[in-house]
């Protein structure tokens, strides 16, 4: 039977060679990377898309009963709807 600290001997081994060989797959599959980056002139966009991010509007009017508040875009809520906007603006 196989003793306990044999075991973890072979399992230090193991993660080790584990270890080395994703090193050196990981080397060989990004030089593959940039070689057909280079080849075909891909631009960082199309290997790896992103989104931009949307940016949420700062807000411009605030109610000083509620604390609520409104950027000036869309549909103004009913706090500020039909009235002069001054007193709400944010300094």
């Amino acid at each position: 039977m196989t003793r306990y600290a044999d075991l973890l001997a072979q399992k230090q081994l193991l993660d080790a060679q584990i270890a080395q060989a994703q090193k050196e797959e990981s080397a060989q599959a990004l030089a593959t990377v940039r070689q057909l980056v280079e080849e075909f002139g891909f631009t960082a966009q199309q290997v790896f898309p992103w989104k931009p991010v949307a940016k949420k509007a700062a807000a411009k009017y605030r109610d000083p009963d509620t604390g609520a508040t409104w950027s000036g875009r869309g549909k103004p809520p009913q706090w500020i709807a039909g009235k002069d906007r001054t007193p709400y603006v944010i300094a």
